[in-house]
């Protein structure tokens, strides 16, 4: 039952992960988008 042991291991392995996805991040990732289209609607403003 390799396969099994296999499986077993990459959820274990899944489980002690603690990286954050891009769509988890929530206020902080919308914030560094904002500030990273602020100069673009400034230009367009002026």
């Amino acid at each position: 039952m390799t396969n099994a042991r296999f499986t077993q291991s990459v959820i274990k392995t899944a489980q002690a992960t603690t990286t954050q996805m891009p769509w988890t991040r929530g206020a902080r990732r919308a914030a560094f988008i904002a500030k990273r289209k602020a100069p673009v609607a400034l230009a367009k403003s002026a």
